[in-house]
């Protein structure tokens, strides 16, 4: 399965995919229509050995071989070459095998993929449209493996140019840690969490800033997780939204594990703090704090 030597924009002196070492099995050239692996493959029929050859290789994997035949309705008579061809393109940019069967189990499809028509282009738009380095590209599809199975003209260069237009540029631009992002629907899933966050009486501006300082803000369900916190803060915490403003970490915070529990036990002690100062400590940390307040409160009162 050779690399494909156009992954670099021609005027990139040296093109990282070139230093690998090739894998054994050859790929088509990248005009080829995506049936050409299985017609390409021996034509023996696929008999109730090579079947079990195919299980028994998943089962290698830790790739749920039920789930798999029962999603991939091309896994049956697809060779076991196709199958070894995808994880050779997949460990030829640096994904471990330990992590491979993690993603080919997400993700039965990519069992039978074309890595011409299906692989290459994903690899090819994160290095050169989102300009990670070599390395960061496997690093960005263990994080987010969905990055895979995402169209590159239809959903991940149309959410790319719109984080960019919010301000995930220079020092802030899309790397390995924010690429999952990149798998978001812009209409119908990055303007809602604008727009929402705007409706709280933020400008676009301070939205802007607060994703690009929270980027986790735009994974989060509005229903699920952004209008429940937002109502406590509001209708029990009685604080100002400007303190979320400051800290949008808030939102990635447990309601009812942290940000309830810690809330009340300020409460019934009488005491206020920060939110992050609130938040950010371990539990440890956050008693010892609560102790101390306890004590300079009654140092006060007795003075």
């Amino acid at each position: 399965c050779a690399l494909p030597i156009y992954l670099l924009d021609a005027s990139k002196m040296i093109n990282p995919l070139s230093l690998l070492p090739q894998p054994p099995l050859p790929l088509p050239p990248p005009n080829k229509p995506s049936s050409y692996l299985s017609s390409a493959a021996p034509t023996t029929p696929n008999t109730s050995v090579q079947y079990r050859q195919k299980l028994t290789y998943l089962e290698s994997l830790n790739v749920n071989s039920l789930k798999a035949v029962r999603l991939n309705p091309h896994f049956r008579s697809a060779p076991l070459q196709t199958l070894k061809c995808v994880e050779n393109c997949l460990c030829s940019i640096g994904i471990p095998r330990s992590s491979l069967g993690r993603i080919l189990d997400m993700y039965p499809q990519l069992l039978t993929a074309d890595p011409h028509l299906d692989l290459y282009p994903v690899f090819e738009f994160l290095i050169n449209d989102v300009a990670l380095p070599f390395p960061d590209v496997s690093r960005a599809v263990v994080r987010c493996p969905r990055l895979l199975v995402a169209g590159v003209d239809d959903q991940l260069r149309p959410a790319l140019m719109f984080l960019r237009e919010l301000g995930f540029v220079g020092r802030q631009k899309i790397n390995c840690h924010t690429t999952v992002l990149l798998v978001s629907n812009v209409e119908n899933t990055l303007v809602p969490k604008i727009e929402f966050l705007a409706s709280l009486g933020f400008s676009d501006s301070e939205v802007a800033n607060m994703v690009i300082r929270s980027p986790a803000l735009l994974t989060y369900s509005i229903e699920k997780n952004l209008r429940p916190k937002v109502d406590y803060f509001l209708k029990e915490m009685k604080r100002d939204m400007a303190e979320i403003k400051r800290f949008p970490q808030y939102f990635s915070f447990s309601l009812e594990g942290k940000i309830k529990p810690r809330h009340r036990l300020l409460m019934n002690h009488g005491f206020s703090m920060p939110l992050s100062e609130m938040l950010k400590v371990s539990d440890g940390e956050f008693n010892e704090q609560l102790l101390d307040m306890t004590l300079r409160f009654i140092d006060f009162g007795q003075s």
